[in-house]
Formats: C-alpha cells, structure tokens, sequence
C-alpha cells in the first residue's frame, strides 16, 4: 500500500545515517579511484617486494667477488641477469640492496624530519610569543646553512656512515615541516575545542599532542608522501659525490656513479640502475599526488 513504511528499511537508513562516513573514509575512496596512484601503488609495492625477498633466493651474495667473471654482460649464464661490475660482482643482487638502502635512507630520515618537524612546529605556534620567535630564528638560521657543508662538517667529524645520511637528511628536512605544522597550529589553536580542552584543565602538553598533533595529520602525511623521494635522490646525490655509503654496501646513487665511469664500455652498469630509480622517483610522487587530492577538503 501506499504510505506503508518498512521497518526494516528505516532501521538500515538510520544505521547508515548514524555510521556516516569519515574523512579517512571519503579519502581512501577518492585515492582508490585515482588510477595513477593505484598504479604507482602497484609497481612500486612490486619492487619493494623484490627487494626485499630477492637477496634471500638469489644466489649471489652482493659482495662476492668472481675473479673470472669482471664486467660480462647480462646474461642468463650463472645467472648474472644485469652482468657483473667491473670487480665481478653479480650487479642484480647489489641492485637489490642498493634499493633497499635507498628506501631505508628515505624513510628514515622522513621519520626523523616527522618526529623533529612536527613537534617544534606543534610548540612554536602553540606558545607563540617569545617562544615562537626564539624556535623559528632557529629554523632560520639552519635554513642558512649549506645542506653540502654540514654533510662534509658530519663526515669529517665522525667519518661515512649510513646513519649520518640519516641524521643530515632529516635535519635539513623537518626544517619545512616544523614550518607548515607551526602554521596549522596557529590555525587551530584558538578553535572552539582547543578552547573547550583548556576549560577543563586539560595540560598544554596534552593539548599540543592529543588534539593539535591529531588535527595536522592531513597536511603532514601529504608533505610526508611528497618528501621521501626528495631524500632519496638526496642521498643518491650525496653517493653519487662520494659522500654516501661505504662499500662493500650500496645504494641506487652509488650504482649510477660507478655505471657513469664505465659507461662506453658497460652501459648496463648503468642502465639498469638509473631506471630503477626513474621509475621509483615517478611512483613516488604519483603516489604522493594522489594522497594529496584524496586528503584535499576541497575535493569533497
């Protein structure tokens, strides 16, 4: 009949009213949609899986020296599937750890300009005042100083090391993100809820990192998504100058630096690595783009 509701009907819309959906919700929707991004996803979870599973299997270590097998081409013979380098080592094995080392440097100097960044920018728009002036003079002052000089500063002091790219790239990269943090807190600090927390006695430090850290989640997984293949090909740069890892260890910089010397005889020596790390560059910030339009309100 006309006008006869179903319960069950309204039951399911009032649940699905009352659920609703969360801007997580409508952002994975929208990254899920973003053909680009998924494919970047895609290739880029492929290699990573490689990377990560080949050394296991393969049956080249990546610092075993064949003495009878310097700089042969690619070939299916003792599997050597991207040829030897110029000392007779298996290039597809070092290529897999070059990689690794590559990703480890990015992720974990992003981590460290996250954890550093994201804090002092979270206390300097928070306190505001003196405190502000006094922390981004500082962001200021290391703006100032050469990112190359302070690696060598580094390097002399305490010699190559791969934990040192770490700390170099991170502390030259959460300088921008102390920057864009301090600028949301700022935002938000005098909102309706900051407010609310602060009437119920709620400490500062508890206030900066249970409801302003939270509320800036958006704008740091996009600049975070966007950084990583800046601090790869950083420490590609720095590889490539001499300033990188230490051998017998590798990474994408150093493999494309020793394929530039041998060039005209081996170009796969560096072919081979240089598309690698194109193509991950490309992945990367295709991923990072989606993110970016997924989080965006304004694609709501």
């Amino acid at each position: 009949m006309i006008g006869t509701r179903n319960p069950q009907n309204d039951a399911a819309l009032e649940a699905a009213a009352v659920a609703g959906r969360s801007l997580w919700d409508d952002a994975r929707a929208r990254l899920w949609r973003n053909k680009a991004a998924m494919t970047a996803i895609c290739v880029f979870s492929v290699f990573t899986l490689i990377a990560l599973i080949g050394p296991f299997i393969w049956p080249h270590d990546y610092d075993t020296i064949y003495k009878d097998r310097v700089g042969i081409a690619p070939t299916f013979e003792n599997l050597h599937i991207m040829g030897t380098d110029r000392l007779g080592r298996d290039q597809f094995i070092r290529l897999l750890v070059g990689y690794q080392i590559s990703l480890a440097v990015g992720f974990m100097a992003t981590l460290v300009s996250l954890v550093i960044g994201v804090t002092w920018g979270a206390v300097a728009g928070y306190f505001g005042g003196k405190v502000d002036q006094v922390l981004m003079r500082i962001v200021d002052a290391l703006y100032a100083i050469p990112f190359i000089f302070f690696v060598i500063l580094l390097t002399t002091v305490f010699g190559r090391n791969i934990f040192l790219i770490f700390i170099a790239i991170g502390a030259v990269e959460w300088l921008t993100m102390s920057r864009i943090v301090r600028g949301q807190t700022l935002s938000l600090k005098n909102r309706e809820f900051i407010e609310a927390a602060k009437a119920a006695g709620v400490s500062r430090e508890a206030i900066i990192f249970k409801h302003i850290v939270p509320n800036v989640v958006g704008p740091v997984v996009i600049y975070m998504t966007l950084i990583i293949p800046q601090v790869i090909l950083l420490e590609s740069f720095l590889s490539f100058i001499g300033l990188g890892v230490n051998e017998p260890l590798t990474s994408l910089g150093v493999l494309i630096a020793k394929g530039k010397e041998q060039m005209s005889s081996s170009p796969w020596m560096l072919l081979f690595p240089a598309v690698v790390m194109a193509i991950t560059l490309l992945c990367l910030n295709f991923i990072g783009d989606g993110v970016r339009d997924a989080v965006d309100p304004k694609e709501r």
